[in-house]
């Protein structure tokens, strides 16, 4: 079967999220008639999205190409690269699903969320482990992150050999499990690599990133100091941090409430698999854990971001039903605000401070580690890869550009480094050409509620409007056949001006519309006459006051 818009004898390389963006990670490697996807995120929405609850990268062409997918590959459990599974695999149910022990036992959570589980294969790997999907061979290497068992891949092809680095930093001293594995990566570098695509987060960023071992000690002074409870909150799946937070609270003689369901979930799915060292009798259930004396309890909860509907959110506002922060606790937020997320954190920390609590974060007491390379690390990974052809990818496109200024100065060719935006398509060919050229539109598919949207972008652009303009609803009866109106035009504002301006506004904008209606009621259906109060109204009341709300004319006749 031939693919259209596929010209045999290459590799392609196409990502459809994650370049430009912080998020909806998902790179599609293509050879012939053989299709894999290297994992599949979401991305949370940004401040302009209202009413949008995720957003997921747009895979109709890969639905319609599902046939030839041989399998989905996952680096690691993070959301931003497995969030977007379970809304992908309800169209392409029958395509397999391969990752480490942890990042699968996430992946069964939300399995399970979406009723899921019996419908979908799900394949286990260790690290070393070769996978054959069709023309393709994928390798797990071992690397470290802020989540165990993270990945890299080096995806062999007839033409080369793919390698995916994955999320990554080079740390030396993981809190779980070995270093990453340094000597694979110069061995397939010795080997050749055609293509190396590796993580640009912290591009910008000189130097080395600390160790994750490195947030033990400003956890373990600020412990000492805390006079009641201690709350720490993290991300749901930062599993080192976790167990460094529980390793402390041990040494100290606190016990363990957990916030959170994400959390909860994970630290479940963690322990059954060895991957997180904490007796049962630490933890104290939700009811009754306010008859542990205070400076005996370690609260571990979700919210390191300011999520409205986050655990720690709630408590610095007083809507949690059962969990409070009070005057002399101490809250340690151990995360980095995500790039606009500040706001929303900076919210959060306000309504603690104003209740009297001790609020500890990054860079003041170092209480946080990144989870991405640095640029020496990411120059150490170049060198020992070697590839003949690079694209930066996961990270905004000053990160990515960033990265590509690191790559040229270790020699890469300009015309051999390609800064992508998502559906562009890198094709490499057996004389080891490069082609790139715009492939697909990969543009946002945005979940609202219940609802999977693909093109809701003129419904944001009217919550925008709403949301910065207002609305004058136009409530009017005509008589169609005599050509009149029945009743007086009604104006009814919300959201556009406070009430006392706008009452003198409101009277002048029905006198306009009473001089300009009438003469078109004899001639006009319904919605024509609709079309004129619209326009006729938002003429009036942009002259009177330089703003543009939304006017939904409600013409009824009688």
């Amino acid at each position: 079967m031939t693919i259209p818009g596929l010209a045999y004898s290459h590799v392609r390389i196409l990502p459809l999220g994650g370049v430009g963006e912080v998020g909806r990670n998902l790179t599609v490697i293509q050879v012939d008639e053989d299709i894999i996807l290297i994992d599949a995120g979401l991305m949370f929405p940004q401040h302009d999205m209202l009413g949008v609850d995720l957003v997921l990268p747009d895979v109709s062409w890969v639905v319609e190409h599902h046939a030839q997918v041989r399998g989905i590959v996952l680096t690691h459990g993070h959301e931003d690269h497995i969030g977007a599974l379970p809304f992908i695999i309800r169209r392409m149910i029958d395509v397999p699903i391969y990752g480490t022990s942890l990042t699968l036992g996430i992946l069964s959570n939300k399995l399970k969320e979406h009723h899921l589980t019996d419908k979908v294969t799900t394949v286990e790997v260790r690290h070393g482990d070769h996978i054959r999907l069709g023309a393709l061979e994928v390798e797990y290497i071992r690397t470290t992150h802020s989540i165990p068992d993270s990945s890299a891949l080096a995806v062999q092809t007839p033409y080369g050999c793919i390698l995916h680095t994955g999320d990554f930093k080079i740390d030396y001293t993981p809190v779980h499990g070995m270093p990453p594995d340094l000597a694979r990566f110069a061995e397939l570098g010795s080997a050749g690599i055609l293509c190396l695509l590796s993580d640009s987060t912290n591009a910008e960023r000189p130097g080395i990133t600390a160790s994750e071992r490195s947030v033990a000690p400003a956890l373990e002074e600020l412990y000492s100091t805390a006079p009641r409870r201690i709350l720490v909150a993290t991300f749901a799946s930062n599993l080192s941090r976790i167990q460094q937070a529980l390793d402390i609270a041990r040494e100290h003689g606190r016990h363990c409430l957990v916030v959170g369901r994400s959390m909860l979930n994970n630290i479940a799915v963690a322990r059954q698999r060895g991957m997180l060292d904490a007796p049962e009798e630490m933890f104290v259930p939700l009811k009754g854990y306010d008859r542990i004396p205070p400076h005996e309890l370690l609260i571990l909860c979700t919210g390191a971001q300011g999520e409205p509907m986050s655990a720690l959110s709630r408590i610095a506002s007083e809507r949690h039903p059962i969990v409070s922060a009070d005057p002399d606790d101490l809250v340690i937020i151990s995360a980095s605000p995500i790039p606009g997320n500040e706001q929303l954190v900076y919210r959060t920390i306000n309504h603690l401070v104003r209740n009297g609590v001790t609020v500890a974060t990054t860079p003041a007491h170092a209480v946080h580690a990144s989870g991405h390379a640095s640029q020496e690390e990411l120059k150490l990974m170049l060198t020992l890869t070697k590839p003949q052809y690079f694209i930066p990818v996961h990270g905004e496109p000053r990160h990515l550009v960033a990265h590509a200024g690191i790559a040229r100065s270790l020699g890469i060719p300009e015309d051999h480094i390609f800064v992508l935006e998502n559906g562009t398509a890198v094709d490499l060919n057996a004389s080891h050409t490069a082609v790139h050229r715009r492939f697909v539109d990969a543009g946002y598919v945005y979940v609202d509620g219940v609802n999977v949207e693909t093109e809701a972008e003129a419904i944001l652009r009217d919550r925008n409007h709403l949301a910065n303009d207002g609305i004058i609803i136009v409530v009017m009866a005509v008589d169609p056949e005599r050509g009149t109106l029945v009743s007086d035009i009604d104006l009814v504002a919300k959201g556009f001006m406070p009430e006392e301006p706008w009452k003198d506004i409101l009277d002048g904008a029905r006198e306009h519309l009473e001089k300009t209606i009438p003469s078109i009621l004899d001639k006009s259906d319904r919605t024509t006459i609709a079309n004129t109060v619209r326009d006729s109204l938002a003429q009036f009341i942009a002259k009177q006051t330089h703003r543009r709300p939304m006017i939904l004319p409600m013409i009824t006749e009688i």
